[in-house]
């Protein structure tokens, strides 16, 4: 299957991020002290997105984590606007998701800088500070997040309802781990960063323990398969028909 990139309304290039005003639709949030002395590669500091409808009603919203790319490490929370969903977020007042921008930090190999303890530590101090729904929370990652989104599902698939790794990779071994989650991974088929060969054993591997992956390739496309992938609409109404099974 092979998708064209389309504007999502709302949605625009990513810009060179500019310093926080506290005029964003994103605030950055700090993890308590307590919680964040229990992981091991994770900045205290993250990106919160709430939609404007957040205020309005006592429902719980679907929760979408985002996972970045290996240069956006370290403890400059800025450099997570950089690219993928964050820049993005901040044009659109009522995206459907609340959104979760962590930063890893750099005391590990990039391959896995996303350690999957520390986010599901994150997660569970997201459900007890939010209105989330915890059976439609999302998992998506590029490059070394689409790494850690391969990873964290092979640990915890049991936590999410659905996830979007684009242009990583990770181990075969965890296909059974994944199960029946539906994974619906992305990767330019020219990407000489992460060769498309990571996604597609990753896939295959889902695919061969009975599980539910599928993966779309971009003819002609390099390692940048998260700008048109992340502008495209249907992934989100995708994700939006994911609930988390029993």
């Amino acid at each position: 299957m092979v998708l064209a990139g389309v504007s999502f309304p709302g949605f625009v290039k990513a810009q060179k991020p500019e310093a926080n005003t506290g005029e964003g639709r994103q605030t950055v949030q700090t993890l308590p002290s307590d919680l964040a002395k229990k992981t091991d590669n994770l900045n205290d500091r993250f990106w919160l997105y709430l939609p404007d409808h957040y205020a309005e009603s006592d429902e719980t919203l679907p929760l979408m984590i985002y996972l970045h790319g290996s240069s956006r490490r370290g403890r400059d929370i800025e450099q997570v606007k950089a690219n993928g969903i964050p820049p993005l977020l901040d044009q659109d007042p009522d995206f459907e998701f609340v959104v979760a921008s962590p930063q890893a930090l750099s005391d590990f190999p990039w391959q896995v800088s996303w350690r999957p303890d520390d986010l599901i530590l994150l997660l569970d101090h997201l459900l007890s500070e939010y209105r989330i729904d915890p059976d439609r929370v999302y998992l998506t990652g590029l490059s070394m997040g689409g790494y850690g989104t391969w990873a964290t599902i092979g640990k915890y698939s049991e936590r999410f309802a659905a996830a979007i790794p684009i242009c990583g990779g990770g181990d075969p071994e965890l296909g059974e781990a994944i199960g029946e989650l539906p994974v619906w991974a992305f990767h330019g088929d020219e990407d000489y960063v992460v060769p498309v060969e990571r996604s597609i054993e990753m896939v295959e591997a889902v695919k061969a323990a009975g599980g539910n992956a599928q993966l779309t390739r971009y003819p002609g496309v390099g390692h940048d398969s998260f700008t048109q992938t992340y502008a495209n609409p249907e992934i989100y109404r995708w994700l939006l028909e994911q609930v988390r099974k029993p």
